[in-house]
């Protein structure tokens, strides 16, 4: 196979793309790093075909190590002939490399084996001949041996219909045909087990917490569409594939396949049957459909089971890591001191100020809720604690006790003499965190609470620098995410992280551990030596001190370096994404376009008073004052002047957008949150209301939308938009700011039921 072949026709793109980004990605470098300064050699693969052309490369190399290992083993027993080295080397996937080596596998003690050590393999060849005029009864008599405990010829009859069976179960093209045609017309069913009453009731009094739960499951309706369900395999949606495994996993659902059996068996029958023989057809028939219902059909209905899975995972983490891209990618609350508050009943609302920076002012524990319902009291002290601290905003977190805390916090709200708004923030993971041994080392003053009101007032400040800090799975935005192969899972998301820290780039003087941990080529240890060396050091003046760092070679500082800023230090092309190794160009660009380091230095000023301030960056910050389109027309010719400079085009493009936009920030592009100063309740809601609303997960069937009413309505993906769409991923994503309109809400199972059509 020529993998490099393979990937070019896969991933669509050119095979000197493919070739050049496995060179490189085989010589140490990672993925941001190639897909933000290595455009040239690549063709602007970015990030995600980089992932996916490093996935399928592992899978393909791993491929080819399994078809030397097969080759080797047939070498060894002397069967490997020129058809199968010739099969084996086509073959597309591990499936069907198992499926050609399965003759030749060393196998456990099995029925055919068995009958084979007896001697009746020549009585299988027997039947399968089909030239015999007479009983097989006579040719099975003569296999009687007492030494080999053939006693009877019904024995030896079954003993070679073993071994047929076995022969046909190996045979690969065979297995390929069933596995092919049960997915193109078998279908998948499901139905409650038990009759819908819960657990079996094998499971005896042992289990009858699980057998309670499963009740109230069942009860509540979770897998009532599933109870009596069917659909072809070839379209049945990935989340209920996943749904179905749950509902089985958990004892709810009997799940099974519905292959094509009778083409099955005919075809099968029309390859063994070659003579219309009275006395061997009945027994080949036989033989046929035991092989198919006791070797074949349970193997491919797992294999398919396994792929349906796989594939359904696949979609899943997907859509899970677009999601959390979305959410790490939110716009940071720039210049506002912020109180997080961490809602609870008996054991009190935690409260933390943090000011613009992050640094904790402040942490209290107020009692508004049940059972203490100290509303007056509460109120008293959070009227001094934004006096106290001129505090902005609040960031209320949505768990137990925030629907009762922002009703207090609306009513509190009326009574300042100061403009002061609330945000709800999806505390997933806080908890998760603030138990944490990092959450520990960096709070160590601070109680478990206090620490989890502190992330969810600075995962509105800066959603990416707090969200790293916690386990991508627990951040709440996914499918199923705890029925995934979890490596797998972790994997991806990780590399959403990767991709997104590195997308956003990373202040050198202020980042965490954390933080600087997922900067591309920096190890958890050499992030720990930088922020150790900074605290011993005082603050770095230049992205140059790097290499004074322990650890730190030079293959590492050119990965990473472009991606740490160093905002005020001696050089101000450290506090852009340009990457050191094109500094000298950017010199000379600047030389050419009639501009200074001080106009750079200058406009990144502005650019940081602008968010000190609240604000964004925007191209009126430009180096020199002038609009961003002014850079562009004073290049007559861009090929020209990016071989003056000795670099390609594509990092000219980049380095005119560094310049025209000092300390650019990508999230700027993204929807703020949605600022609250009042409530409302379900009960206000009424079919027809328009409202806006922040989408906060989105998953295969459709989009939750938080509307301000503590529950999240759901816009299925028919009420998104009036062209046909796919996946809703294609008409919206996680912080997305929409319009919806309300349809049709239902207190008592709390489900709000939204559309995005004009109406």
């Amino acid at each position: 196979m020529d993998i490099l072949q393979q990937l070019k026709e896969e991933l669509n793109v050119g095979k000197w793309q493919v070739e050049a980004a496995v060179k490189l990605m085989d010589e140490g470098n990672t993925i941001p790093f190639l897909s933000r300064y290595r455009k040239e050699a690549t063709g602007a693969l970015n990030d995600e075909q980089l992932r996916d052309l490093a996935e399928r490369l592992n899978y393909l190399r791993g491929l080819e190590e399994k078809k030397a290992q097969v080759l080797g083993s047939l070498e060894e027993q002397g069967k490997l002939t020129e058809e199968l080295k010739r099969k084996i080397q086509e073959a597309p996937t591990l499936v069907v490399v198992d499926d050609l080596y399965r003759p030749y596998r060393p196998k456990r003690k099995t029925r055919a084996s068995v009958a084979r050590e007896k001697g009746l393999e020549g009585l299988a060849r027997f039947i399968l001949e089909q030239n015999t005029r007479l009983p097989l009864e006579e040719e099975a008599a003569k296999y009687l041996s007492e030494e080999k405990e053939i006693t009877l010829v019904t024995d030896a009859l079954q003993g070679a219909k073993d071994i047929l069976a076995e022969n046909i179960s190996d045979e690969a093209d065979d297995r390929l045909f069933i596995r092919n045609a049960t997915m193109a017309e078998g279908t998948i069913s499901s139905a409650a087990r038990n009759g819908g009453k819960g657990v079996s009731q094998e499971a005896g009094d042992g289990k009858r917490e699980g057998k309670d739960a499963s009740k109230e499951k069942l009860k509540s309706g979770v897998y009532e569409m599933y109870y009596q369900f069917e659909e072809l395999l070839k379209k049945i949606a990935g989340h209920r594939v996943l749904a179905l495994n749950r509902g089985e996993a958990e004892k709810i659902l009997t799940v099974r396949l519905n292959p094509p059996v009778e083409r099955i068996l005919r075809f099968l029958e029309t390859k063994l049957i070659t003579r219309d023989n009275p006395f061997t057809v009945p027994v080949l028939k036989e033989v046929v459909q035991d092989s198919y219902e006791r070797l074949i059909a349970p193997a491919i209905e797992r294999e398919i089971r396994n792929e349906l899975t796989e594939k359904a995972q696949d979609g899943a983490i997907a859509v899970f890591g677009k999601n959390l891209a979305q959410l790490l990618l939110q716009p940071p609350v720039a210049g506002k001191v912020v109180l997080g508050w961490d809602p609870a009943f008996r054991t009190g609302c935690k409260l933390a100020v943090v000011d613009p920076t992050g640094k904790v002012l402040d942490t209290t524990v107020i009692f508004p809720t049940a059972p203490q319902n100290k509303v007056k009291e509460s109120k008293a002290e959070l009227k001094q604690l934004i006096r106290r601290h001129r505090v902005d905003l609040i960031s209320l977190g949505n768990g137990t006790a925030s629907r009762e805390s922002e009703q207090v916090i609306t009513e509190l709200l009326k009574e300042l003499d100061r403009p002061v708004s609330y945000v709800i923030v999806n505390e997933a993971g806080a908890s998760v965190y603030s138990a944490s041994k990092l959450a520990t080392e960096e709070f160590p003053g601070l109680d478990v609470g206090q620490r989890s009101a502190v992330s969810i007032a600075r995962r509105l400040q800066d959603p990416l620098a707090e969200l790293v800090k916690i386990d991508p799975k627990s951040i709440g935005v996914g499918q199923y995410q705890h029925d995934m192969n979890q490596k797998k899972l972790g994997q991806a998301l990780n590399g959403v992280v990767e991709d997104s820290v590195n997308k956003v780039g990373v202040d050198l003087n202020t980042a965490s551990v954390s933080l600087l941990g997922y900067v591309s080529g920096l190890s958890k240890a050499v992030a720990k030596n930088i922020v150790e060396y900074r605290e011993a050091n005082g603050r770095f003046r230049s992205r140059r001190q790097l290499l004074e760092v322990a650890k730190l070679g030079p293959k590492a500082f050119e990965q990473c370096a472009g991606f740490l800023r160093v905002s005020d230090g001696e050089n101000p092309l450290d506090a852009t994404g340009i990457h050191p190794e094109s500094y000298e160009a950017a010199r000379k660009l600047l030389d050419r376009l009639g501009l200074t380091m001080a106009d750079v230095r200058e406009a990144q000023k502005k650019a940081a008073g602008a968010k000190t301030a609240g604000g964004r960056t925007t191209s009126a910050n430009t180096a020199g004052g002038q609009a961003a389109v002014s850079l562009e027309r004073r290049i007559p010719s861009r090929k020209r002047l990016a071989e003056e400079l000795g670099i390609g085009e594509i990092t000219l493009s980049d380095i005119l957008k560094e310049l025209e936009k000092p300390a650019r920030d990508p999230r700027d592009d993204m929807p703020g949150p949605i600022l609250r100063s009042d409530v409302l309740e379900m009960k206000d809601l009424k079919p027809g209301m328009v409202l806006k609303g922040t989408v906060r997960n989105v998953i295969d069937f459709g989009a939750f939308v938080d509307i301000g009413v503590h529950q999240d309505g759901l816009v299925h993906i028919s009420q998104m938009t009036e062209r046909f769409i796919r996946h809703p991923l294609e008409a919206v994503s996680v912080g997305d700011i929409v319009e919806v309109q309300v349809l049709e809400v239902d207190t008592a199972k709390k489900r709000i039921a939204l559309t995005m059509k004009k109406r």
